[in-house]
């Protein structure tokens, strides 16, 4: 324990947080992949999960060492990230590989693995704004100088992502406004931003590649039993799923909607849980998401930094707010939207992306604790 003790630093509740979820994506996934198994490996789930399992471990490991890394270093990286994110985004949307009616990913050449683009877009943007809004807190008020290169890198990571992942790019830049709001940016200044977000918003709905999309998935959000069935086929067999799993589920791979269910292991995962596992198990998955971000305010509170404040609450609300907004599709609180359950759904580099996320954060933490030790190290030689 005292080696684990001596390695593993930050807050011990998000690492074991993270554990468990870890832990119940691979079960959930090992039991959602059973359509997808026959379709491709002649009903063999096991290659599945050794790949989601390689890839949950692999993200374990980046998470240790993101948090191992100051996280000033990060404040460095920034730009740079920034800068590679901008043309990453600019061949996605118009080369990237055409996946459910959608250009969101690219795909590596060799290992022959998708890549989504807005994941790395995401991590980047909010490392620059933190950077950002620190470096320029005393002009922030100054439009050329201060505001404008904040303002320019949030409408135009928006207006990349949002063509072709409109719920991504919704999330982004609502968590970009938050951090505006702690990072003191003036009302009038965010309501120069949120202006330029809705005139985007309002282009892409009414103008966009994928207009009859969201047209379609909202009149059947809104009027499903005028919808046409096959327009509202995933949402309605997840409330199905939902609703004959009961208190305590039908049992680990008793499922019968994953048959059904396009997306079973990763948009609709968190309705085969509750199918499977019963409504307790949904509950459990909403408090764990819900109390890591409780361990990440605390974390925000106690940083002496306004960069780790700006770079830890961007990084925890972005994951949170994307945790609950998958959840509120699969109980049909939210029209259908491509939004994975983190930590939890099939991924390849998005659970790289999330466990350096939560990396990041943690070293956040462990540089709040060591402040905090030293302090108190200060306090005890000063009384002595």
């Amino acid at each position: 324990m005292d080696w684990i003790s001596s390695r593993i630093k930050g807050d011990i509740w998000i690492w074991l947080v993270v554990f468990a979820l870890s832990l119940f994506s691979i079960l959930a996934v090992y039991s959602a992949t059973g359509a997808l198994a026959y379709q491709k490996y002649n009903g063999n789930t096991s290659i599945l999960v050794f790949k989601h399992a390689t890839m949950v471990v692999s993200g374990l490991i980046l998470m240790y060492i993101a948090h191992r890394i100051n996280y000033r270093y990060y404040s460095g990286i920034a730009k740079l990230m920034l800068f590679i994110a901008i043309p990453l985004l600019l061949y996605t949307l118009f080369f990237g590989s055409n996946i459910n009616e959608a250009k969101r990913w690219i795909t590596i050449p060799i290992i022959n693995q998708t890549f989504q683009t807005s994941d790395w877009a995401k991590l980047a943007l909010i490392m620059f704004l933190a950077r950002e809004l620190t470096k320029r807190q005393e002009r922030i008020k100054d439009f050329k100088t201060g505001f404008l290169p904040i303002f320019s890198s949030v409408i135009l990571v928006f207006l990349l992502i949002a063509p072709a992942n409109l719920s991504t790019a919704l999330m982004i830049f609502g968590t970009s406004i938050l951090i505006l709001l702690i990072g003191r940016v003036s009302f009038r200044q965010i309501l120069i931003v949120c202006m330029a977000g809705a005139l985007v918003l309002t282009g892409i709905v009414l103008l966009g590649p994928r207009r009859e999309t969201y047209k379609s998935r909202i009149a059947s959000f809104i009027h499903p039993e005028k919808s046409d069935p096959d327009k509202a086929y995933q949402a309605n067999h997840a409330q199905m799923a939902i609703a004959t799993g009961g208190l305590f589920g039908k049992g680990p791979g008793r499922s019968m909607e994953r048959n059904y269910l396009p997306q079973a292991y990763s948009d609709f995962i968190f309705a085969i849980i509750i199918e499977e596992w019963g409504l307790l198990a949904g509950l459990i998955l909403v408090f764990l998401y819900l109390f890591l971000l409780y361990r990440c305010i605390k974390i925000i509170t106690r940083s002496p930094k306004a960069f780790g404040a700006l770079l830890a609450t961007g990084l925890s609300f972005s994951l949170v707010i994307q945790a609950l907004a998958n959840m509120a599709v699969a109980s049909h609180l939210l029209p259908v939207t491509g939004v994975s359950l983190p930590l939890v759904s099939m991924g390849g580099t998005s659970i790289l992306f999330t466990s350096m996320a939560f990396g990041i954060i943690l070293s956040v933490s462990r540089e709040v604790e060591q402040e905090k030790n030293m302090n108190e190290e200060g306090g005890e030689i000063g009384i002595a």
